[in-house]
């Protein structure tokens, strides 16, 4: 159990770093620090399963490919939240604010961010735990992180301003880099 717990820590790192963008940036609202535990979560339990499931029939494919899908996933989010934070208007609707928008960036984010946790599933048959019950102690330790995350980060964001969404959109883009860099041997 303790090592299915350090590999949940592990995993949802980005995910918790994310979130800490998010709510700095985003509408602060307990919904929203939920919503956003409960994608990060999510995508955090069900990728490794996934990654298990397919097992060695795509591990290649995905060890050689994961680190570029988060790349561009990361730096195309923080891209965007670079925009945002320095347009002039700030009265003008973001896809961030508008429902099927956010929706689809948020989901981006949990998949971009979960990426590692697929490549992570091919390991789950080594610990002690059933795969399932690993895969619900990954995504309840993602949730348990990200919803205070996102609470904690949407207090200190409204003092930050579009500060807030700059600064988010590097982290973003940061994260996108040190993936692709620690996978390819960059560092």
């Amino acid at each position: 159990m303790i090592a299915v717990l350090i590999l949940s820590l592990a995993l949802a790192m980005d995910a918790f770093a994310v979130a800490l963008v998010r709510g700095a940036a985003g509408p602060h609202s307990a919904w929203r620090a939920l919503e956003t535990g409960a994608a990060f979560g999510a995508a955090q339990g069900i990728m490794p399963l996934l990654g298990w499931a397919l097992g060695s029939l795509f591990a290649g494919w995905m060890e050689a490919a994961d680190h570029w899908i988060a790349f561009a996933l990361l730096s195309f989010l923080g891209y965007r939240m670079l925009r945002e934070g320095l347009e002039d208007d700030e009265d003008e609707a973001t896809p961030e604010t508008t429902g099927r928008s956010r929706v689809v960036v948020l989901c981006a984010a949990a998949i971009a961010t979960s990426i590692d946790a697929a490549a992570a599933g091919l390991t789950l048959d080594l610990f002690a735990l059933p795969v399932l019950a690993s895969c619900l102690v990954i995504g309840a330790v993602t949730f348990a992180l990200c919803v205070p995350a996102y609470w904690f980060a949407a207090r200190i964001g409204p003092a930050l301003g579009k500060k807030a969404e700059v600064l988010g959109g590097v982290v973003l883009i940061g994260l996108g880099v040190r993936i692709l860099a620690e996978h390819t041997g960059w560092f």
